[in-house]
């Protein structure tokens, strides 16, 4: 260490804390407006463009009435209105508690992820969106 430079003190548990408790505060309460209105009565969520205009379901079709079923606990409604949003849910908790935990013992959170995984999630959702649509993919549908 050069002279005259100070180690930088860490900062206080809450400082650390408050970005990811403000996140998972945001998180909490989307998903308790989403489960207190209900998505399955129209006129309280606007409707999905690409369904209005084509009649195909986009990967994110189904999703606030996946939301609705799980705040509710209902994981097999939930995974049966968007299959994929539940695997969403879980990886964002996962995130959530690496977050928390990295941000307690003082580490920085980064999140690194290749190309490769970014094209492989594009790739699952084209395909997930291919075979919602299909006859034999309905099971995949809202």
């Amino acid at each position: 260490m050069s002279a005259g430079v100070r180690p930088v003190p860490p900062r206080p548990l809450a400082r650390r804390l408050l970005a990811p408790a403000v996140t998972l505060a945001g998180v909490a309460a989307a998903f308790a407006y989403v489960g207190a209105v209900d998505p399955n009565e129209p006129g309280h969520y606007p409707v999905c463009p690409l369904l209005r205009f084509t009649g195909l379901y986009c990967p994110g079709c189904g999703g606030l009435r996946s939301a609705h079923a799980f705040a509710h606990g209902d994981l097999p409604a939930a995974l049966g209105a968007n299959a994929f949003a539940v695997l969403g849910y879980g990886l964002f908790a996962v995130f959530m508690v690496l977050w928390l935990i990295r941000a307690i013992r003082g580490e920085p959170m980064r999140l690194a992820v290749s190309s490769a995984w970014w094209w492989g999630i594009g790739i699952a959702l084209a395909l997930f969106t291919l075979v919602r649509n299909l006859p034999f993919g309905s099971v995949l549908a809202p």
